[in-house]
């Protein structure tokens, strides 16, 4: 037994990994690397071929280690998440791992400068360890997550991955050209409970557009909603604007605005309200007739600022 540890129950979800103090030798399956112009980079952006980088790897959860690493009285680290899901018992040795912290790893990795982990997807940036986290979280070479707001896909990649992936797997509807006539028409227009949705891409200017047009509770009200999301970052979208109209019988409705980066999830620019909305009292006169159907058409066009 290690001075000063004590034994502790086996934690069933978490087996005994390989003692990570002294190895070298990356497991199989985190083995894939991509050549740089520095050597061979791994999945996190370090270089592997020196095995002193795989300390910096919790054996849990496979992530980056960052202050506070702790330790067990055996050496074996891990990082925070990870000991308060092992209940504080080492998955190596399983021993109570207690409050150390391993601060030589901690200052070993303060002197590094690793490649961003999207290095293959073209991101040339060289970091500190320290900063490398942050930067990765904006960096703009990230992968997008799929736009579609029908269900919980998960599926991320570039923008020409996302649009073969939309009109294959989704079926949406693809179109060319800056100016749209969108037309709704739903037989029971009371129904909002479950959101009626639909979305179409435009492509002009060399971009691709996401036209989202839906029926949702806001609050206690039914409303109905159109916006344009952007599929780039937020940069490249401020370069554009929309603007939509609805309206008949002499009224009309209309929206001018910026399209919202798809890095902005559906839900948050829909619940922003960033978009056209239109209450169900007016979109059933707009529909005309007995107002016991819902018949919107929603123009509108897109341009380049200068």
């Amino acid at each position: 037994m290690a001075p000063g540890g004590s034994a502790c129950k086996e934690v069933e979800s978490y087996p005994a990994v390989a003692d990570y103090a002294i190895a070298t030798t990356k497991p199989e399956s985190n083995s894939m690397t991509t050549k740089s112009s520095f050597g061979f980079v791994g999945k996190h952006g370090i270089q592997s071929n020196n095995g002193v980088y795989e300390l910096l790897e919790c054996p849990v959860c496979k992530n980056l280690m960052y202050p506070p690493i702790h330790q067990c009285p055996n050496g074996h680290t891990l990082c925070l998440n990870c000991k308060n899901r092992v209940h504080n018992c080492c998955p190596s040795c399983r021993y109570d791992l207690g409050n150390i912290r391993c601060l030589a790893l901690e200052r070993f990795a303060e002197s590094l400068e690793l490649p961003c982990k999207y290095h293959s997807l073209g991101c040339h940036e060289i970091l500190p360890y320290y900063s490398k986290l942050k930067h990765e979280q904006h960096c703009q070479f990230r992968p997008y997550n799929c736009p579609y707001a029908g269900s919980d896909c998960s599926i991320t990649g570039d923008i020409p991955t996302l649009i073969a992936h939309l009109k294959d797997d989704h079926k949406v509807d693809m179109h060319d050209g800056c100016t749209f006539n969108h037309r709704y028409v739903k037989l029971n227009p009371h129904e909002v409970e479950n959101a009626t949705w639909m979305l179409t891409v435009f492509k002009c200017f060399g971009k691709q557009f996401c036209l989202h047009f839906e029926a949702f509770q806001m609050g206690m009200a039914p409303v109905y909603m159109a916006f344009l999301r952007f599929m780039g970052d937020d940069s490249e979208a401020k370069k554009f604007s929309y603007c939509l109209e609805v309206g008949a019988n002499g009224r009309k409705l209309t929206w001018q605005g910026i399209p919202r980066s798809i890095r902005d999830s559906h839900r948050k620019v829909r619940d922003s309200q960033d978009g056209l909305v239109i209450q169900r009292n007016l979109a059933l006169y707009f529909s005309g007739g007995d107002r016991q159907e819902l018949k919107l058409r929603v123009t509108g066009r897109i341009w380049k600022e200068a």
